[in-house]
């Protein structure tokens, strides 16, 4: 009877821990324009990289990935307090606003050579913010004061008293926020403490932006960049397409590329160099490519590539149940790739049928909407490797009878089941 008790005890705990770990990383996202700390130095280490690793070569990320490693990176949207509840001020100390948690510490190292995006003072961009996990709440961006020293730690008194920007469910669109603010006439280095607090969670997101405000006479920008040159298409496989260009110019700098198929946004760059995902096998497109300055003025396109994705090689799904109970079950998924390249950035989805809630993912994020549920890989299992598969596993909860999903699609293409 003891020893029962005992398997009991270590189960009941178990499970708590399972829970709690599910119900308080589902959602993640950071700023992506004008970029975070760990955003560009996650860029930075990807144009570093090699053989799917990141290589930082700016001074302060290479800084950062020493005393913290290279996680952070991976995990550049997941800068949080799960239990923050608007209690900022009173839970984040001076010296740890841009890493209110150990891991991301290093990312409040007081330096002046922090990858840097260039703002003009008193014009009207767009803010960009990565929906990773999206989820309603308000966001607020502060600006550091005149004669903040940048080289000294970021503390709660260094930012204006209030917000410049605050806003509250702003528009979603291709796995991002976007809304327009007006700049504070500011000059010379500053940060953009970016907070967000959720509204059906505790949770709450912190991020430093480290800009160079120009223009401080009050006089916007107002010259769009030249167009980019004509994209060249190579490694083509069945979901993706690598393209590269000719940089654009401007009068003070190009800020991001964004790369169209028609009038959709497929992919965006801070280099004249992207990687476009997620599309179709068999399929024809039609991409160009237009450059953003800092204030938000559009090139005028570049002209545009036709590419057609290839096979996207057979793909089958393993779905099994090593264990249901009376009101629930747990569900481990494989996924394997037959044909000879990779399959970058997987998405797989199905049915999700009524009476069914997910409580809790590993080695993937799922969400699930009108019925159909999508997964996306982790960091280390992003990718399906040529003749290889990756696995995932979830739990889930019932009101009625278990029913497995009959298809999948990855990637949009169908799958084979088995």
């Amino acid at each position: 009877m003891r020893k029962r008790l005992a398997l009991f005890t270590v189960v009941a705990c178990t499970a708590a821990v399972l829970v709690h770990t599910g119900g308080t990383a589902v959602a993640h996202g950071s700023m992506t324009w004008p970029g975070s700390r760990t955003y560009l130095c996650y860029e930075d280490g990807r144009a570093g990289g090699g053989g799917g690793d990141l290589q930082p070569t700016n001074p302060a990320c290479v800084a950062a990935v020493a005393q913290g490693g290279k996680q952070p990176l991976w995990d550049w949207f997941g800068n949080l307090i799960s239990n923050a509840a608007g209690r900022h001020r009173e839970i984040v100390p001076d010296g740890s606003l841009c890493g209110p948690t150990t891991k991301y510490s290093a990312y409040n190292l007081p330096r002046a050579d922090w990858p840097s995006t260039r703002v003009t003072a008193n014009s009207t961009v767009t803010f960009r913010y990565n929906a990773w996990a999206p989820h309603p709440g308000t966001w607020e961006q502060y600006v550091t004061k005149d004669g903040f020293d940048v080289t000294k730690p970021l503390k709660w008194s260094d930012l204006e008293a209030v917000p410049f920007d605050k806003i509250t469910n702003p528009p979603l669109a291709g796995g991002e926020y976007s809304w327009q603010a007006r700049l504070p006439n500011k000059s010379g280095r500053h940060v953009i403490y970016s907070l967000w607090q959720r509204s059906d969670s505790p949770e709450a997101f912190y991020s430093c932006s480290d800009v160079v405000f120009g223009g401080g006479t009050g006089t916007p920008d107002t010259q769009a960049p030249t167009a980019p040159g004509t994209p060249v298409a190579s490694t083509i496989t069945g979901n993706s397409v690598k393209l590269d260009w000719t940089a654009a110019t401007d009068n003070i700098g190009v800020s991001e590329y964004r790369v169209y198929n028609g009038s959709q946004v497929v992919a965006t760059s801070g280099s004249n160099s992207a990687t476009v995902t997620g599309l179709t096998a068999n399929t024809d497109y039609t991409l160009n490519v237009v450059a953003l300055d800092a204030a938000g003025n559009a090139s005028p396109a570049s002209a545009s590539v036709a590419v057609r994705t290839g096979s996207l090689g057979a793909c089958s799904v393993s779905y099994t149940k090593p264990s249901t109970w009376n009101g629930g079950f747990t569900a481990n998924v494989k996924i394997t790739n037959g044909g000879t390249s990779a399959i970058p950035a997987w998405q797989l989805a199905w049915d999700f049928p009524a009476g069914q809630t997910l409580t809790q993912a590993w080695s993937s994020t799922i969400t699930v909407t009108n019925g159909k549920a999508t997964a996306k890989g982790a960091s280390y299992n992003a990718d399906v490797p040529a003749g290889g598969s990756v696995n995932f596993g979830f739990n889930a909860g019932t009101t009625g009878a278990v029913t497995d999903p009959t298809s999948f699609t990855l990637n949009g293409s169908a799958c084979s089941t088995g």
